[in-house]
């Protein structure tokens, strides 16, 4: 093989390998966009009912009555409700824990909608997805920035000697407490940054983050989930995986907003940028 054949390989291969990298993220965005518009998808959230803000058991909109008892909600339906439990029509009561899976095998039915059971620190709520929810028959798409390998940032993960809670507004106006485990640390335009994360159960991690383009041209923020560090703390802060929040699709979503230093200073247009209607 002559030199010039041999110096002209490498770039072949990193062409290739950033045509691949386009590929992969369309096809991560194709199925973003798919899951978001999905029936039981967060387009389908009509309300987060919590139970302490109806004594009576009654909410709005909401068949049967649903009341609170220590560490179980007690639902109360007659036939004409027209409400369901593990697929069999409910005539009378059920104690029901938290549901833990996916939306579509929740517990409890009426018709198409699933009501879902949360517990959320102590407190009972009921969720309401709805498939013909006015937000999901709205959806276009979600507008997102052109995948850049430029914004495919080298990191690292230095996790908190503890992991603490720092408590942080939510979506909702509440405050609640955000777990924190450590920080990824990267460079972008000859300066260092970092973002306060969580670790999730598989390693993973995940930040709240916003950006100078934040609430302009993009969402007022966004979720950042790398995989999960090599054993060197070796992580990729891929910016062109930022997503959007649930509760940039439904009000009802009670996201945490970003913690304290999680602000970077310069704007990112790559990723997930906002929700389009049609």
């Amino acid at each position: 093989m002559s030199s010039s054949e041999n110096s002209g390989a490498a770039p072949q291969r990193d062409a290739q390998q950033e045509q691949e990298a386009q590929q992969d993220w369309r096809r991560w965005h194709e199925h973003r966009v798919e899951t978001v518009a999905s029936p039981y998808g967060p387009l389908s959230l009509c309300g987060t009912h919590w139970l302490a803000d109806h004594p009576d058991g009654r909410i709005d909109g909401v068949p049967g009555q649903w009341r609170e008892d220590g560490k179980e909600v007690v639902l109360t339906a007659a036939a004409a409700d027209g409400i369901t439990v593990d697929g069999q029509p409910l005539d009378g009561e059920v104690r029901l824990g938290a549901d833990r899976g996916p939306i579509p095998e929740s517990r409890v039915g009426a018709g198409e909608r699933r009501l879902v059971v949360l517990s959320r620190e102590g407190l009972w709520a009921v969720r309401d997805f709805d498939p013909q929810s006015a937000a999901r028959r709205a959806f276009a798409g979600i507008e997102a920035g052109p995948y850049d390998p430029a914004w495919a940032l080298p990191g690292r993960f230095v996790p908190y000697e503890k992991a603490r809670s720092i408590q942080v507004e939510n979506a909702d106006g509440r405050s609640r407490g955000l777990g924190l485990a450590g920080e990824i640390v990267f460079a972008h335009d000859g300066s260092e940054h970092s973002l306060h994360v969580a670790v999730e159960d598989d390693g993973s991690l995940w930040a709240v983050f916003a950006d100078a383009g934040s609430g302009k041209n993009s969402y007022r923020f966004r979720f950042l989930r790398p995989a999960a560090p090599a054993v060197d703390g070796a992580v990729t802060v891929d910016f062109n995986r930022a997503v959007l929040p649930p509760c940039a699709f439904a009000d009802h979503f009670i996201c945490p907003f970003p913690p304290p230093g999680n602000a970077l200073s310069f704007a990112v247009p790559a990723g997930e940028l906002n929700k389009q209607e049609k």
